[in-house]
């Protein structure tokens, strides 16, 4: 996914605080974004959410330069490979079209939902 370096400004605080609020808590206490929220919110949240995502691959994909893990040991490049050519917009469009199309189905958590409509296709052309 590619980002504009204002969204990166822009966004930059928002980032740290939501980091820093949720820092204390324990992991099983930190809620699974579902589509239920994913419907209620803006476009520039989802947005926010979608680049939060995008930082934690690019720190990984970072950390990993030089000795990177295989398939079979990381989702990390299958995600990276299955989100090629798609724009911020893009996912949070297609997002957008699946929960609106399946609205029995708000409860599947929005990574789920990123990595099976999105990465899974992706993945499929880009062999």
């Amino acid at each position: 996914m590619t980002m504009k370096p204002k969204w990166r400004m822009a966004i930059a605080p928002l980032l740290l605080t939501a980091a820093l609020a949720a820092g204390s808590a324990r992991a099983q206490e930190v809620p699974m974004v579902t589509g239920q929220q994913w419907t209620q919110s803006t476009e520039q949240v989802k947005k926010v959410y979608l680049i939060g995502m995008t930082n934690v691959l690019q720190v990984e994909t970072a950390y990993q330069s030089g000795n990177a893990p295989s398939d079979a040991q990381s989702v990390i490049p299958r995600l990276v490979k299955g989100l090629k050519g798609q724009t911020l917009d893009s996912v949070r469009e297609g997002l957008d079209r699946w929960y609106a199309a399946n609205p029995d189905r708000l409860q599947r958590p929005v990574v789920e939902t990123l990595w099976f409509e999105v990465v899974v296709p992706g993945l499929k052309t880009a062999k």
